[in-house]
């Protein structure tokens, strides 16, 4: 009787004891914040625009002024998550050099993106279309000087978009060539207007003082993304257009809804790469 009570007061003694610790304590939730966002009441637009904005890591500290990659489709819940992951996996590993990434979130992306058509299929899309030569005037006059302002930024601009958003940059990139340095166009919806950009472009290369710039334009297995941009490939080989670089590149394996990611990391690894180190032969000042 004895050693049963000692036994069960043991037993409540181990049981008080654990009672008796104390419950692990854990941190209260913290927000996981990518980039920063602002707006611009847009008198061009007629309407306010959010736009987010991603640094590469260390460079808001340190003031080193950055190239800045603009991109249409660029809200949270568009591609600004996806395009600015793979900056940050690129800028890294150093196979794309660091750019400040601009991300315009769509209010109206079928009027924006599209410019005008003769094409009554083309309408029925949205209510409003063919909006491009305002969304550029925008980016110009409004967003552009806007981030030149805020942030510490190179005269180099880029601008990537697929789909809807490639048109707009393929589009810019023919009718306003000067606004961008580097134009990334994946499977561009060239198709708009019964394709009159591909079939206008080699007249528009032609065009007298053609700036200097660079296309990468790639295309899904898609037939319709695939013929209008073999025109436009074409055209961009016939025509003889001083400081115009282009590199086309089918990718016949993706699929309109998978390219935008591969597409885009072999684009930004291609024309947005770091410049090659000089070697010591090539070192210094050129010879006489």
């Amino acid at each position: 009787m004895h050693r049963c009570t000692r036994t069960v007061s043991l037993a409540c003694l181990l049981l008080c004891g654990c009672a008796a610790a104390p419950a692990p304590t854990t941190a209260a939730p913290a927000e996981l914040a990518i980039g920063r966002s602002l707006t611009i009441d847009s008198r061009v637009l007629g309407e306010t625009r959010r736009i987010n904005i991603y640094t590469p890591p260390g460079h808001e500290a340190d003031g080193t002024p950055l190239p800045v990659l603009y991109m249409p489709d660029g809200g949270m819940k568009e591609d600004f998550h996806h395009i600015t992951g793979i900056v940050q996996v690129s800028t890294a590993n150093g196979t794309m050099r660091p750019f400040l990434v601009v991300g315009i979130e769509n209010t109206e992306r079928r009027r924006d993106l599209t410019g005008p058509t003769n094409d009554p299929e083309d309408r029925k899309i949205a209510p409003r279309v063919g909006g491009s030569a305002a969304f550029r005037r925008f980016l110009r006059e409004e967003l552009m000087p806007e981030i030149r302002q805020r942030y510490r930024v190179t005269e180099e601009t880029a601008i990537v978009g697929e789909s809807l958003a490639g048109l707009f940059v393929l589009e810019t990139f023919f009718v306003e060539p000067a606004l961008f340095d580097t134009y990334i166009a994946i499977d561009p919806s060239a198709w708009w207007d019964r394709g009159s950009l591909a079939q206008q472009a080699a007249a528009r290369l032609q065009q007298p003082e053609q700036p200097p710039r660079t296309l990468y334009l790639a295309t899904s297995d898609e037939p319709d993304m695939q013929r209008h941009a073999q025109v436009i490939a074409e055209a961009l080989g016939q025509v003889d257009a001083p400081g115009v670089r282009w590199h086309y590149a089918p990718m016949p394996d993706e699929h309109h809804s998978t390219i935008f990611h591969g597409a885009a990391l072999r684009a930004f690894r291609t024309v947005l790469a770091p410049a090659p180190a000089e070697s010591p032969q090539s070192a210094g000042p050129a010879s006489p």
